[in-house]
């Protein structure tokens, strides 16, 4: 044995030096010159109030940076195929590590992307039904409802050398439904939606929104292009008749001497409503569609998107379309049985992929359900899959709000997960509102103090209770319980449910309270969504508020969103004595440098794109002749850069005043955007503040009734309670409001609870409680009311 004669400990190495990551002088969005130091290998948690700069530090700065400087590592060839990435506004940012982010970004909405798809589980299976299926139908494309048939001979030219032509044949087996073309649904178009088929075209026979007789491009182009008679009812077409007006395919035809493209309705339709998104439509459009256009289950494929080939291929008696309908904790199950030597790596992987699923708490999905179908929370958690067993450390992990949408009983597991992921060596950074994941957090980084232009600062930087003591928004809020209401409203009428059976649900009746505000609750995955969405009549009077993303580009803003612009331009032409229109900075007054776009976009090829301000208008976006014009001293670029609460106040009174414009202001103040500009790009909203978007433009509306999906999505401790103010002025304005949410506060609130469960999946979809939070309180009968129990401290 050797023996050591130097007892004294060595030097630390230089190498262990490297323990921070240092950031000085963000300044990124909303940040005001913010510098920090990040501890490595701990769970560092972000809080502050919605709009402080959370996400800009971690996700715009820290991890922004973190990939570019990946991606930098890659040949300029391959960068190419890369999105590209500016360096953030920051002075200095050192000891970054590979960051991977795990963010809310819901996953594609593209019909044919499942739950499989993007977690590569299908992949796998395809392999594996490809090995033993019987009888055997092909490679694995043969049972990818992604991949058509293809077959194909000719004659081919080879230019090598000598030019010589060769004979060739091609075939690919693929798995695509031919009906549905792999997207398990057909639309079918309601013809009595589009027109009155006993009028004439000339008489007004359509009834489309916006098709008026003296329109050249819609009517006109049908009432003069020779094909059909405009005098004669359209139920006396002839055969031929009817097909021109339907079918046709795209003709070039003269309407009063000008060249116009004629095309049967059907296409013309789908081209112009079909292929927009319904979020973005007007509300007139948007129930046009929602009454003309009717969604069903593909009759040849039962919705399972696979040809029949694909479906008669079996391991076991089980098809690949029996596997992907099946949930996954008992599809693990039927995999963990499969004992077969050939592909036994093959059977690992999947098993593995499959009981991460489990353990992440999202046994109860299905593979072939649609990823456009997950909400942000159970999107982020499937992101989470690939993360779980990798063998990978000393890397940063980013998580945006990684509870949303998880019941308190959820919470647990997600923290036992986040502290699994520090344990192996890893950087861990949070961005979170829950006291449970504050709780566990190493250091704990709070920004604010305000939203907007009013937070970009630290206001505490250390140890969670430090943040209690350090007097912080955040810090005050923290210990923060509501009580349970000692007198509830009283009803005042019911919406009945009866035979509920959409998805998990298990023949669900249920009285929904009306006039009061109601809270639907559950663990993920027990059917609340199931229950409000699929079996609330979406007739007249209901207003549906979810978190899907808005479209807009950036040039959409919450002025053009909320319909606001219109007034405002309004009011400044006319004092002003000129058009609307110049006041648009899509329209005439946009600057002709940059189109009203207010930047102009250099394209590097692979290096990130540069964005300069326009030298013309400075990046007002206006032509400088528009800016001459003022209302109440300010020009439209003043007024666009103004926050809500100012903006209110400006229009709210004195030469401005617009009642038009101060009334959807309030509505975006009350709930809880004040601090937004009105110009700032939708593209930059978080998923709380869209939806809080969402609730402002739905508040002018009529309905009687309210549906809001967990309105509490990122929102901060202290802005849970100005969202309860709002609910109830809503209620005790007449209206009804029903809430699908897990946050004990709204809960603690509600005048009436419907607690569906008791599991998720299979386990649940069944009725475990209705009544008042005290009785469910008094009772703890279920998960939720144990939670609620604890919270309120009884």
């Amino acid at each position: 044995m050797a023996t050591r004669t130097n007892t004294q400990s060595p030097a630390p190495h230089t190498a262990d030096s490297h323990g921070l990551i240092r950031v000085h002088g963000a300044r990124e969005n909303n940040l005001k010159d913010v510098s920090i130091e990040i501890p490595k290998r701990r769970l560092t948690v972000f809080t502050g109030v919605s709009g402080s700069g959370k996400s800009s530090l971690v996700f715009d700065t820290i991890a922004a940076e973190s990939q570019r400087l990946i991606n930098e590592t890659y040949s300029a060839f391959v960068q190419g195929f890369m999105p590209t990435l500016a360096r953030p506004e920051v002075d200095v940012l050192d000891g970054l590590t590979t960051a991977i982010i795990v963010d809310q970004q819901r996953m594609g909405a593209d019909p044919r992307s499942t739950v499989g798809t993007a977690t590569d589980a299908n992949a796998m299976l395809r392999i594996l039904f490809s090995r033993l299926g019987k009888p055997h139908i092909g490679p694995p494309s043969a049972y990818s409802f992604n991949t058509a048939s293809v077959r194909a001979s000719g004659a081919i030219t080879v230019e090598r050398g000598a030019k010589k032509t060769v004979k060739a044949t091609f075939n690919r087996t693929g798995g695509m439904c031919t009906r549905c073309e792999g997207r398990g649904s057909v639309s079918d178009i309601d013809l009595t939606q589009l027109y009155d088929d006993s009028k004439s075209i000339a008489e007004g026979a359509f009834t489309i929104p916006g098709w008026k007789s003296d329109n050249v491009w819609t009517v006109g182009i049908y009432a003069q292009s020779g094909f059909l008679d405009p005098n004669k009812p359209i139920r006396m077409f002839t055969k031929k008749e009817m097909q021109d007006f339907l079918y046709r395919e795209p003709t070039k035809v003269k309407v009063n001497g000008v060249n116009l493209t004629y095309e049967g309705l059907i296409p013309k339709i789908q081209k112009s409503f079909l292929s927009k998104d319904k979020e973005a439509m007007q509300p007139h459009i948007r129930a046009f569609v929602e009454r003309a256009v009717t969604f069903t289950t593909c009759p040849e494929c039962e919705g399972t998107r696979l040809s029949e080939g694909a479906r008669s291929s079996k391991i076991k008696q089980i098809s690949i379309a029996d596997a992907c309908a099946m949930e996954i904790r008992d599809l693990a199950e039927w995999v963990r049985g499969l004992k077969e030597p050939s592909v036994a790596p093959l059977l690992t992987a999947l098993q593995h992929t499959l009981d991460s699923f489990v353990e992440i708490g999202l046994g109860y999905l299905a593979l072939d359900r649609p990823a456009g179908t997950l909400s942000g929370g159970e999107a982020q958690r499937v992101k989470m899959i690939r993360h779980l067993g990798s063998s990978l450390t000393d890397v940063t992990y980013v998580f945006d709000e990684p509870t949303i949408g998880l019941h308190p009983h959820d919470i647990q597991r997600m923290n036992d997960l986040l502290l699994r992921l520090r344990d192996k060596g890893n950087t861990v950074l949070v961005v979170e509102h829950k006291p449970e994941t504050i709780a566990i957090a190493d250091h704990v980084v709070d920004l604010g103090p305000g939203a907007g232009t009013e937070g970009g600062t630290v206001c505490f930087e250390g140890t969670v209770e430090g943040l209690r003591a350090g007097g912080t928004v955040t810090g005050r809020h923290l210990d923060d319980r509501a009580a349970v209401k000692e007198t509830v409203r009283k009803p005042t009428g019911t919406l009945e449910i009866r035979g509920a059976t959409a998805n998990n649900l298990r023949d669900v009746d249920v009285d929904i309270p009306l006039g009061v505000l109601t809270v639907v609750t559950g663990v993920a995955g027990s059917g609340k969504s199931s229950l409000v969405h699929g079996s609330i009549p979406a007739g007249e009077g209901v207003v549906s508020v979810d978190q899907s993303a808005i479209k807009g580009s950036r040039r959409s803003n919450p002025a053009t969103y909320t319909g606001l612009l219109d007034p405002i331009r309004k009011a400044f032409a006319k004092v002003n004595g000129v058009k609307p229109a110049l006041f648009s900075a899509n329209s005439e007054g946009a600057c002709p440098t940059c189109n009203g776009a207010g930047v102009i976009y250099t394209d590097l090829a692979m290096m990130a794109g540069v964005a300069s301000p326009c030298e013309d208008c400075e990046g007002k976006r206006f032509e400088a002749s528009v800016l001459e014009y003022h209302l109440g001293g300010r020009d439209i670029s003043e007024v666009l850069a103004m926050s809500v609460t100012e903006a209110e106040e400006f229009f709210g009174a004195g030469e401005a005043r617009t009642p038009a414009a101060h009334k959807i202001l309030e509505r975006l103040a009350d709930v809880g955007l004040g601090y937004l500009t009105l110009g700032q790009p939708l593209t930059t909203l978080s998923g709380g503040e869209r939806q809080r978007l969402k609730l402002a433009t739905h508040m002018s509306e009529k309905g009687g009734v309210y549906v809001l999906d967990e309105p509490t999505t990122g929102l901060h401790l202290a802005d849970v309670e100005h969202l309860l103010g709002l609910l109830d002025r809503i209620v005790d304005s007449g209206k009804s409001v029903i809430v699908i949410e897990h946050h004990q506060a709204v809960m603690a609130h509600a005048d009436w609870i419907i607690d569906l469960g008791p599991g998720a999946g299979h386990d649940g979809g069944r009725l475990v409680f209705e009544g008042t939070p005290a009785e469910l309180v008094a009772a703890r009968s279920t998960l939720t009311g144990e939670h609620l129990a604890a919270y309120v401290g009884t």
